[in-house]
Formats: C-alpha cells, structure tokens, sequence
C-alpha cells in the first residue's frame, strides 16, 4: 500500500492545484428553479440526496454550531433548533462560503442559496456526497444564542450493521434508500449530517497522523485489541463505532495522540464527511488526552538453533532520510536482530530524483551501518535492481524488495543469471530444489507485475538445511472504494491485480514443492490485503502455504492501522514442512502502527522455526 502520507499528499496537491474544479463535483440533479419556505430538515430529506437539490432555497434559518474559515471548503454549519419528529431528517447542514464567513458560533441566521450535492474526491472515488447551500447570501439575526444541545453518539445508539446493500438498479448505490438510522451505522452517521453531536470518554484507535486527525471508537468492547484498537477481522466486520475527529482549533492544540489513549469527557461539534475517511465529527470542544501508557513491542531472540526470518517495510527509504537510526534500533533492539530480514520499499540511492539512476548500494550500505551503530550484526544484502520506473511506487524512486542476512548465522547462496528481466526457475540438484539464479525475480515479464514489485526470491542454508525465501511487495489499494462509499458493497477493484499476484507466487511455489516435497519455503513482505481475502486464500493455494499471523489470537491479527481499523497487510507464509513438521512461533511486533511518531506505517513480522 502506499504510504499514508503519500497518498494524502497527493490527494491534497491535486485539491490545491483544482479547488475550483474540485467543487463542481456534484451530483447535478434536474429540480425546480426555485423553493420557498423550506427548513433545513427539509432540505435534508429521508435520503441522502436532498429532495432540493439544484433548487434556491430562500430564508432558511438556523443557529450557527461551528464555523470552518480555512481550507477549500470555507463555511459554517447550522443547525434547526426546532426539529421535526422523523429521525431519517437531519436538522443541520453545511454553508459553503468559499471565502471566510463572517459569522459566528451563536448567531441566529437565515440563508438563501442553491441546494447542491458536492462529493468529496470528485463522484469518480465512489464517495457520499454532503448536502450544502452555495452561493449564500447570508443575515444575522441575533447573535450569543445557545447552540443546539449535542446529540450523544454512543455504543447504544449507532447500529450494529454497517450499511444497507445497494440498489442493484443503480449501481449498487444506497443514495436513493429511504435511511434507516435505527438499522444502520452509515444511515444513522447521515441522519446526523450538519448536526452537532457529542462522543464522551471516547479511546483512540488510529493515532494522530500529520494532517491533525485522529479515530476513535464509541463502541469499546467492538473487536477490541489488548492494546486498545479495533481489529478489522472481515469484509462484514467494518466496525461501526469508529468515528474520524477533526478540530475548528488551532492546530498546535490538537491532541497528539497514541492507539489506546482516551479523549476524556466530551468531544463536540458537527459531522461532516470528507474524503478521507467519510463522516468526520469536527470538533469545538476537545476531550483532555488521557495517555494509555502505550509503549512499543519487542520480541524475544531467536534460540541457537532457531532461524528468525523477519519481513518490515520501511517505507520508501533512500539515502535522505532521517529514519536509519530509528530503523537500525528497531531491526536490533525490537525484532532481536533476526537472520533474515525482507525490506520492502527500498529506495534508490537518490530517492525519488526521476534521472535513470536504480541502484541501491548507498541506501543498503547507510542501513547496515547504522544496524553496526546500534549493536547489530554487520549483515549482508542482496537484491536486484529493477528496470527503471517499471516498479511503481513514488516516481523516480525504484523501489524494490531486498534481503538483509546475518553471515554469522546463515548464508546465502549465490546463484549467478538472475536479473531484473529473466524468470528464476526451480532445478533438481543432488535430490533436492534449487534455484536456477539465486537472487532471482518470479516471472517479472507477466502483465501481472506491471507498474508493481516484481517478487524476489533467494536460496539461504541454515545449520545445512536450504530455506527458499519469497519477497514480495504486492499492488496497493489505491483506486478501492472506501468503506463508507455510496456503492455498497464497495468495489475494491484493485484486488484484481493481487489476484494475478498471488497465483505467480503460488504458483512458483509449487514449482519448489514438486522437485521436493519437504522443501522449507516462505513467502513474505508487504501483501497488501488481509488475511481473509481472495489475495490470500490464492496465495496460500491448495495447502503449498499458510499465513502464519492466522496463529495468533484473532484480537493480535494486525500490521497496519487504517481508518480505525487495525488490520493486516504483511504476511508471512510457509510451506507444510515448517507449518507441520517444524515447531514455529510468529510475531507481529507493534512498534509503528499505533504510534503518531511512527517511522513507517506498517509494523515488522517475525517467524523463528527450526529447519
């Protein structure tokens, strides 16, 4: 998956640069011209698209709840003081400005203006869209009078269904569904859209990133994990406490917050949605943090006679970066310096300078020194550059997969011929598997390695027993409805390609199994999908693999923190022999997910067996 940062990054550049363009991504709707006498629960409607949208709508009054005077969606929210008895109509709405506003929490107002539909993202990411008033003309009645009493969003009151299925007529889209917000997570969170609500004592289980954000659950005991986030378990286990929380403060007061620290006491202000991460309370008033005393894992060391096989993505480090040190501490002091460690998002030696430059050298050479610098072993690498800008990942940076080994424990073998272009095969040499080029990549010409990773394998010898090691770096999730989307079940049409994936490496892998059948093989790195998933249900094949995560507790089974949700996207996976005849034990080692100082987003896997 690409970074968290990253892809905010871009999203953000692309809204700077198109804010103008950006806005006009509504869902155009024919409607009369005009509208008069209309409250706001009215405008809101018993679906998702207002029953006005594209119509003026004049002298529609309200109280100011909370005021938005940066970013690219300018305004204020207000809200009816006198609501309706149906609990599908929200009793707020957004007042989109496009310059600050100039009212103020308290004001009693009456606005005339267009009704819209505005996506965030644009309609092409899937998203819901947010029922504003444009082009406002705006009168303050009065001002300093009290805001609308909050609405308490609880464990009992959001629903324990997710979301409804999508009209199969449209796409699967639930905009045009009645909301049913007692049935319904998502109905409920719409139902509430532009109105001021309230979460209390609420834990935090994504902690706060660089855009000044945070999750949090309202639901505590809802698949929690032992260090207080939620684990996303399957396709039907969204997990409908989590809530996104964003401030109308300064930003320097935003709280800096870890997975498992509370906002304690009320957190209050309106909902909105956005599109990263869909419906957003944003906050007036922040809850105090309350520290959770969250402190960093580390593993145990490999014994003697075990080999500890490790896979860690640092995420897209090149010879720039400032992480090496923290990197090299976490490799010797969190993962115990394992034998083997698969890298993922190595950089070339001059990160994302798009000039042709692929090798690798410096970065490896800096890492391996800096693991020197903190007590480690001096390991050795290998890998194999790729071709250039054929890998994906950050333009110019050629990311690729690269093996660290301890020469002092194990060793590699080398096998000459493998190149960034030609298939590694499986020979029979003297009884037993062997690879024809060692490092060498798996079938890197296949359309199912296009603009992605190309697998790296390698040969390693272990107290004299051969241990084949597979490592992967799988296509993101980029371009996969979120979970919140408009289209219900969301598509994630990006599996499609990992899919693809996860039969070469299968595949590959069965190629090992028929020379020899008792071949120690694993297959780890960055798969980016879950353990549940089709992705990983073709890598693992008819038994020639097994995740080995699935060995620990279910609340444990997680690599990355995303929306809310702790869930797994690196994997390591292992033949019969090791899984069967081999005594192993696995460890997922929480030293980055959880953390707002985190040096990568993914945390580190760790497998010890006895070959």
């Amino acid at each position: 998956m690409p970074s968290k940062s990253s892809a905010r990054l871009a999203a953000l550049t692309v809204a700077a640069v198109c804010s103008a363009a950006a806005l006009t991504q509504m869902i155009v709707l024919p409607a009369p011209a005009h509208a008069d006498s209309v409250r706001i629960h009215d405008i809101q409607g018993t679906t998702r698209i207002s029953p006005h949208a594209g119509q003026k709508v004049s002298d529609v009054a309200g109280i100011v709840t909370g005021v938005r005077p940066y970013g690219a969606s300018k305004g204020f929210w207000m809200q009816d003081p006198a609501p309706d008895a149906d609990p599908a109509t929200s009793e707020g709405v957004f007042v989109f400005t496009s310059s600050a506003p100039k009212v103020a929490v308290g004001d009693s107002v009456t606005v005339t203006g267009t009704v819209s539909e505005y996506v965030p993202g644009g309609t092409s990411s899937g998203n819901q869209s947010v029922t504003e008033i444009t082009k406002p003309a705006v009168t303050v009645l009065s001002s300093g009078n009290a805001v609308p009493a909050p609405v308490v969003v609880d464990a009992k009151s959001v629903p324990a269904a997710y979301a409804p299925a999508g009209d199969s007529a449209a796409n699967g889209s639930v905009n045009a569904l009645p909301l049913r917000p007692s049935r319904y997570a998502l109905d409920y969170y719409e139902s509430l859209e532009g109105m001021n609500v309230q979460v209390t004592d609420a834990r935090v289980v994504t902690a706060t990133d660089p855009y000044t954000e945070l999750w949090v659950t309202v639901k505590p005991h809802e698949n929690a994990t032992r260090r207080g986030g939620t684990v996303y378990g399957s396709y039907d286990s969204q997990n409908t406490g989590r809530l996104q929380i964003q401030s109308l403060g300064a930003t320097a007061d935003f709280p800096v917050a870890n997975v498992g620290d509370t906002l304690q006491g009320a957190t209050t202000g309106p909902v909105d949605y956005n599109q990263f991460g869909g419906y957003t309370l944003v906050a007036n008033r922040l809850g105090t943090l309350k520290s959770g005393g969250l402190r960093r894992e580390s593993t145990r060391a490999q014994s003697r006679d075990e080999l500890a096989v490790a896979t860690y993505n640092v995420e897209n480090l090149d010879p720039s970066d400032t992480t090496f040190a923290a990197h090299a501490s976490a490799i010797v002091n969190n993962l115990r310096s394992p034998d083997i460690v698969s890298l993922e998002e190595i950089q070339d030696d001059d990160g994302a300078t798009d000039d042709g430059t692929v090798t690798a050298g410096v970065t490896m050479a800096k890492l391996i020194d800096a693991i020197v610098a903190a007590g480690g072993p001096r390991y050795e690498w290998r890998s194999i550059d790729p071709v250039d800008d054929q890998d994906g990942g950050e333009p110019g940076g050629n990311i690729r997969q690269a093996f660290l080994f301890n020469p002092a424990r194990v060793s590699f073998t080398d096998r000459p011929g493998g190149t960034s272009t030609t298939a590694v095969g499986v020979t029979r040499v003297h009884g037993k598997a062997a690879l024809t080029a060692s490092p060498g990549r798996v079938d890197p010409a296949s359309e199912a390695w296009k603009s992605s990773r190309k697998p790296l394998a390698g040969e390693f010898v272990f107290r004299g027993r051969t241990v084949f090691v597979i490592a992967n770096h799988f296509a993101s999730k980029g371009g996969d409805q979120g979970l919140t989307s408009q289209y219900q079940p969301p598509a994630r049409s990006s599996e499609t390609q990992r899919h693809l994936q996860a039969a070469k490496v299968n595949s590959f892998v069965k190629d090992i199994l028929k020379v020899q059948r008792n071949a120690d093989v694993i297959a780890l790195g960055d798969i980016n999908d879950f353990e549940f998933s089709g992705t990983a249900k073709i890598l693992q094949g008819r038994g020639e693999l097994w995740s080995a995560i699935k060995s620990l507790p279910a609340s444990e089974r997680y690599t990355y923190d995303y929306q809310g949700n702790a869930q797994v996207l690196d994997q390591i996976l292992i033949s019969p022999s090791i899984r069967h005849g081999r005594r192993f034990a696995y460890d997922s080692v929480h030293i980055n997910s959880e953390f707002h100082d985190q040096i990568s987003d993914h945390d580190p896997q760790v497998l010890r067996f006895r070959p």
